[in-house]
């Protein structure tokens, strides 16, 4: 794995990684990450597929070791990705996308339709109606002793590093099927994945509602690349019928794993692999 930093056209400058082998017969792989206002945690996805075609990783400005500050935008991001592209001299790529980097990959397809020659989308994008279920499954994991501390934690302006970290994994051990192993999974990502930036948080996510996704269904329906898949895991506690919903408008497959969470990854590596290898195997093979 390599890593290297890309100067974009505004002077910010994005941590990048590239992994696997250059195919000649494959389109690479383009990872996105979710978010928003995280750095890359998908390293673990890449080792995956890394033996099967050339793999790129970055971390969207003004996250990770991609240091930023001023407005975010969808298009700005969007544009971030195209210019990723071009310095790495790819035409086309196959998008796969994570939880919000679903939403920004789908975005992309519709901005450039002609450079994704596939996609692959993890955990996402939900759309509307889910937050409520999504919101239920979210209290029913929680203790009202966890609820509570995460509500008084929500409280707080200026949260302590400890505080952060408990903040976070009280957030986001919801994410997990496994209740034994959720606590685990969640502290460590809080370890690992601070800071937050809460800034791009807020603007994008404003920016996804004022112009949400499901507004372009047919759009994205229109520009899906053949062969098109969406991963989930049934024991997300966002609604996997969300996504079958999605897959069934979009005509596109979507593959629900069982007992598995919003990392699917973590809690069935087996099945979560095999899934990835076939999809990225179909998706990435250039024609001719």
């Amino acid at each position: 794995m390599t890593a290297t930093m890309i100067e974009l056209d505004d002077g910010a400058q994005l941590r990048t990684w590239t992994a696997g082998s250059v195919m000649p017969r494959r389109f690479p792989v383009v990872m996105v990450h979710g978010g928003p206002g995280v750095p890359d945690y998908l390293a673990p996805v890449a080792d995956i597929i890394d033996d099967l075609c050339l793999i790129h990783r970055y971390d969207q400005r003004g996250t990770g070791g991609s240091p930023w500050e001023g407005e975010h935008t969808i298009a700005r991001h969007v544009h971030d990705l195209a210019l990723l592209l071009d310095a790495w001299r790819h035409d086309q790529v196959v998008l796969l996308g994570h939880s919000f980097g679903t939403n920004m990959a789908s975005y992309f397809l519709l901005a450039h339709p002609k450079r994704v020659a596939g996609m692959i989308q993890i955990a996402g994008p939900f759309l509307d109606p889910w937050r409520e279920a999504d919101q239920a499954a979210q209290r029913a994991r929680r203790t009202d002793e966890q609820q509570a501390r995460l509500d008084e934690l929500d409280a707080i302006e200026s949260r302590t590093d400890a505080e952060e970290i408990e903040y976070l994994t009280l957030s986001w051990l919801t994410d997990h099927a496994d209740r034994a192993r959720a606590w685990d999974w969640a502290l460590a990502a809080a370890r690992t994945l601070r800071p937050i930036n809460y800034v791009m948080n807020s603007q994008i996510n404003a920016a996804k509602k004022a112009d949400p996704l499901e507004s372009h269904v047919d759009e994205l329906r229109e520009h899906l690349p053949p062969g098109a898949v969406i991963i989930g895991g049934g024991g997300d506690s966002r609604p996997a019928d969300a996504l079958r919903r999605l897959g069934s408008r979009l005509n596109c497959e979507a593959i629900i794993i069982p007992n598995a969470g919003h990392h699917p990854w973590l809690e069935a590596p087996d099945e979560f692999g095999a899934a990835l290898r076939a999809a990225v195997e179909r998706q990435t093979q250039r024609a001719g």
